[in-house]
């Protein structure tokens, strides 16, 4: 009997009865499969991607609101969990949100309804349950630079309005990023590079409250460069003020508490959730606490206060309506538009990734851009300005126990009571408080030491990058410092893609011992393929094989692409060229005949290396296994070679290909005239066995073996078959 698949064949023994006797004998039958595998065609492919286009069309906008998955089994248990993760993370917002609406050179009331839409909206269609959405420092920042920026050139533009609409703009891209399901460009931003630029911004940050921490800020312009900032600061320290007492120990007690809460966790683990919160909580406490010593000092006179208050806060929401654009507000920030969408993704998908491996689920990189992107679509119809995922908040919110992404709409209804309910109390908060509190915040991003150890013993060169792109950030702005790290990277990421090396490999024989449950030994053999120059690392005292005899194996580790293409090649040709002789001494019969840039002898006769024992060139195995793309380009760049090593050789060289996985590189090199055909068909052979029942050949499956033409390259499983190919052709 024979039970077979497309691509396997099991065989068993069968019993029958003799003729000449009456005993049993069990001879052994042997059928051969023959296994042919089509060409891919672009019919097929097209065919594959409209599979069923109902379905994938209705799953496509179902995926739109993921809400759908879950809101049906909700229950009591989760409620509880979102209700106190929502609760702490609504109280810490409000404070958070206006000292960065501060940073956005907006109003405070600007932050609160940010952060308002963030948390209502995000939940609808949201992925990850740990983030939330709203106004963060870095985002902030870059929004104060360009509608600082723009209003200079524009003064007609009310800062809100153009933050308003840089919001509606970016937030139309990032949802068209989604919609058209690009979410993996986010993964060309390494994280040395997403490093230096959280690094950099959050020293930029630090470094513009400290003239509002000590109280000589009217004296410095916090809109400079980082360095000049800090510079001009000392220069003006004489006329720091109260604030500075204020702002000093305001921050002194946020890192205070948050030490006692560590050290109090560690020593009474039974109580680390209390600890949690209390530190968790840490920013509204002293938010309150200089609150109420703001009032003490200054409410005698409002009129001239002796500390900066952050002032009136308008009750509810004062600038619904739609957000005005035209060409001239547009055409004034299109240029800061890349740095925008850049921020709004990668803070958030970075951040939604890392608490998604944290918390063991997957988030989907396109659904969040579609719902950071209706986020700030719909955030400027209520004063929003731009917001993304905050790193702070996100891990307060995982920590606290959250659920579901429905915990963003218990923070929104904390907000709404905080807009409406206390404008009156949010006039005495101190200013020197509050840049205390971003301070604080910001601190937590700036990268530490063990972190820059990692990157260093990691890849010295990745390390450079983060440290330019700290500089630049420093010493000039951060948009220079996102465009200098991003390019950095991707020129690295090319440079390693264009300079990829291949190996020529040889072969090594290698035995595995085993040992029995009776304690009787078994060697198996098996081949195996390292670089003739130990270049993986493999033990240099084994000393691989070389083919010889003008047989080279030469192993391609990246994809093999235009990019690239070139330098495989040359490595390639030039070490086949060092290691042969040409297959005539002198390709020329004259001197007017010689190129003139090939360096020969006046007389070609005189080049005549009789002596040379170097073998002629004979046959190329190329090992395709590590290879999973390849291009227009790099195969005509494989075309062109091997005319070039044709000439060279003044014969048809063998070509073998082993390990192609792909059916549509086997496809490629065919249609370039490698590969042996038949019939629109690439024939491979699972088992060349064959045999007979009783004598009876009718009942023989002989395979049926295409005739091969040894000038010709060959397909091959694996590097062993195609080795043994190429030796059984030398003449």
């Amino acid at each position: 009997m024979m039970e077979h698949t497309q691509d396997q064949v099991v065989l068993t023994e069968l019993p029958t009865v003799a003729s000449s006797s009456s005993s049993l004998s069990r001879i052994r039958t042997v059928i051969h499969h023959e296994y042919f595998e089509s060409y891919p065609t672009v019919k097929s492919w097209l065919k594959n991607q409209i599979n069923n286009p109902r379905q994938r069309i209705k799953n496509y906008f179902l995926s739109y609101l993921p809400f759908i998955n879950w809101i049906y089994r909700y229950n009591l248990m989760w409620f509880w969990s979102d209700l106190i993760a929502g609760l702490t993370v609504g109280a810490i917002v409000i404070p958070q949100s206006m000292a960065y609406a501060r940073l956005a050179k907006l109003a405070p009331q600007f932050g609160l309804y940010s952060s308002f839409v963030g948390v209502m909206i995000y939940w609808l269609f949201a992925t990850s349950k740990d983030i939330s959405i709203g106004p963060v420092a870095v985002m902030s920042a870059l929004t104060g630079s360009i509608v600082e920026a723009v209003n200079k050139e524009y003064p007609k533009y009310e800062l809100h309005t153009i933050a308003s609409a840089l919001s509606l703009i970016a937030g139309c891209i990032v949802f068209a990023l989604g919609m058209f399901r690009l979410g993996f460009i986010v993964d060309f931003i390494p994280l040395p590079a997403l490093s230096a630029f959280i690094t950099g911004s959050a020293l930029n940050i630090a470094v513009g409250q400290i003239p509002t921490l000590m109280g000589n800020n009217e004296y410095v312009d916090t809109y400079e460069s980082t360095y000049l900032v800090f510079g001009n600061f000392w220069k003006q320290i004489s006329h720091c003020n109260i604030n500075a007492a204020l702002g000093l120990t305001s921050l002194f007690l946020l890192y205070l508490i948050r030490f006692i809460c560590i050290r109090a966790s560690k020593r009474f683990p039974t109580k680390e959730k209390l600890f949690f919160f209390i530190s968790t909580l840490r920013a509204v406490f002293i938010i309150l606490l200089y609150l109420f010593i703001s009032w003490i000092i200054n409410h005698n006179d409002q009129k001239n206060p002796r500390t900066a208050l952050l002032g009136l806060v308008p009750r509810g929401f004062q600038n619904i309506g739609v957000p005005y654009i035209d060409r001239s507000l547009l055409s004034a920030f299109a240029s800061y538009l890349p740095s925008t969408v850049i921020v709004l993704l990668i803070e958030h998908i970075a951040i939604a990734k890392s608490f998604g491996r944290i918390n063991n689920y997957v988030i989907d990189p396109n659904q969040e851009m579609i719902a950071i992107g209706v986020t700030n679509i719909f955030g400027p119809f209520f004063g929003a300005y731009p917001a993304t995922g905050s790193f702070s908040r996100t891990a307060i919110q995982s920590k606290a126990g959250v659920r579901t992404p429905l915990a963003g709409v218990v923070s929104g209804i904390l907000i709404i009571l905080g807009i409406y309910a206390l404008p009156t109390m949010f006039y005495w908060i101190s200013q020197a408080s509050l840049a205390a509190v971003i301070i604080h915040a910001v601190g937590d991003l700036i990268v530490g030491p063990q972190t820059l150890k990692r990157f260093w013993q990691v890849n010295p060169i990745e390390f450079f990058i983060f440290w330019i792109g700290v500089i630049v950030t420093i010493f000039s702005t951060i948009e220079i410092g996102i465009y200098t790290t991003i390019i950095s990277s991707v020129v690295l990421l090319l440079f390693r893609i264009a300079k990829a090396r291949g190996q020529f490999v040889g072969r090594v024989q290698v035995q595995q011992v085993k040992l029995s449950v009776d304690n009787y030994v078994h060697l198996t053999t098996r081949n195996i393929y390292v670089p003739l120059d130990h270049s993986d690392g493999s033990n240099p005292t084994i000393i691989p094989i070389s083919p010889g005899n003008g047989i080279f194996i030469y192993r391609l580790n990246e994809s093999f692409l235009y990019l690239n293409a070139n330098h495989y090649i040359e490595l390639m040709v030039e070490q086949i060229f060092r290691e042969t002789r040409p297959g005539k001494t002198n390709p020329y019969d004259s001197l007017h005949e010689q190129p003139w840039s090939v360096k020969m002898n006046r007389h070609p006769e005189k080049d005549q290396q009789k002596d040379d024992q170097r073998p002629c060139l004979h046959a190329i195995i190329l090992d395709f296994s590590s290879l999973a793309h390849t291009d227009i380009t790099a195969l005509q760049n494989l075309v062109d070679v091997r005319q070039q090593l044709d000439r060279y050789a003044d014969k048809k060289v063998n070509w073998h290909f082993a390990g192609l996985s792909n059916p549509w590189l086997k496809r490629a090199l065919i249609s370039a005239g490698f590969g042996s055909s038949e019939r629109g068909l690439t024939v491979f052979s699972v088992a060349n066995v064959h045999g007979n029942i009783d004598g009876d050949e009718n009942h023989t499956d002989i395979a049926r073996v295409p005739i091969l033409d040894t000038n010709r390259p060959m397909f091959h499983v694996d590097l062993d078959e195609a080795y043994e190919a190429a030796i059984a052709s030398l003449p």
